[in-house]
């Protein structure tokens, strides 16, 4: 049995960067254009770009945070499907150095996922995605016998949702704890529809603006929106809330963290994944929020210091280190 078992997306993922990759500011024109943030990613129309040296590595959400389970010290399986082509195998050496078993869900028709993430020097970046084989999953696919966990960490990508819940209820009748990054797919579906999903979740981990869109509560007001996720979610709810920190509630107290600085943003890609792992990571070994935060804060942070989602992520070791040994952190009666 596992400690942890993750389940969702794997990706091969193609770094490219250059100085000519330009941030673009303009609201008032970007926005008519279809650029919801006011912000793109800009390079010149039919030049020819010098680039640095394409770095490969592995990624996609379920993959990311087994390798922070794994580097944590528990045992840890993944489930993920893949294509039957040299990406999808490279895909799984990468993880089994990271002595992460795979149970692959095999593809005949469809090629393994693939990212080009395209990063500028401030470390902003923007990600070309072919989704591939992980863009779904049938359950005839799945191999049931093979799921046997402690805990399941959940980040589905486009597994459908009927899917997902008979993974979900074979994993409850094993008596597996249930932690959830919904996708955007998922976010999509609204309450309504991931309710029953919800209410069998241990923890659920969303930042700011997904929880708000979530609970139909007013971005702003964050008591109000976990007064509603704790009617969602039987367990904790996670709401991480970028440079600000993160917030969490267990039904009875607020947990307000800060964050660990990073000595240099060099690339985002993979934050989330290792916040949210981190903190589950945090609840397996120890059962203690303020220890779950504090391991979540500081895998977010040596993350963003390098390229990829994976080559930062912390070991029980280097989590050890002094400069991450305090996190600001208040505790309230909600």
């Amino acid at each position: 049995m596992f400690s942890v078992l993750t389940i969702g997306t794997a990706t091969r993922d193609t770094f490219l960067t250059s100085p000519l990759f330009k941030v673009l500011h303009d609201p008032k024109h970007l926005k008519k254009l279809g650029f919801k943030t006011g912000e793109a990613q800009c390079f010149a129309l039919g030049a020819k770009i010098d680039v640095g040296e394409p770095m490969v590595t592995v990624g996609g959400g379920a993959a990311n945070a087994a390798v922070t389970f794994a580097r944590q010290g528990l045992t840890t399986g993944v489930l993920v499907r893949l294509g039957d082509d040299e990406n999808g195998s490279a895909i799984a050496r990468s993880l089994a150095r990271e002595r992460i078993r795979v149970i692959p869900v095999a593809s005949r028709t469809e090629k393994t996922a693939h990212s080009t993430i395209l990063l500028t020097p401030g470390g902003e970046r923007t990600i070309l995605t072919y989704r591939g084989a992980s863009g779904g999953m049938e359950a005839r696919e799945v191999p049931f016998r093979k799921l046997a966990a402690r805990w399941a960490y959940l980040v589905p990508g486009g597994i459908p949702l009927a899917v997902l819940m008979k993974i979900v209820a074979h994993l409850k009748s094993r008596g597996t704890r249930l932690a959830m990054n919904p996708s955007k797919t998922y976010l999509a579906l609204g309450k309504e529809k991931l309710k029953p999903l919800l209410a069998t979740l241990d923890v659920v981990i969303v930042n700011r603006e997904e929880a708000s869109y979530l609970t139909g509560v007013e971005y702003r007001n964050a008591r109000g929106i976990f007064k509603q996720l704790d009617g969602l979610v039987p367990g904790i709810a996670v709401m991480t809330d970028g440079a600000r920190g993160s917030l969490v509630s267990d039904g009875k107290y607020l947990y307000t963290a800060g964050i660990f600085r990073e000595k240099k943003l060099v690339d985002r890609t993979g934050a989330g994944d290792a916040f949210g792992a981190g903190f589950v990571a945090g609840l397996v070994e120890k059962n203690d929020i303020s220890y779950a935060l504090r391991l979540a804060a500081a895998n977010a942070t040596a993350v963003v210091e390098t390229i990829g989602a994976q080559a930062g992520i912390l070991s029980k070791r280097t989590f050890a280190d002094r400069r991450w040994r305090y996190l600001d952190l208040d505790v309230d009666p909600l």
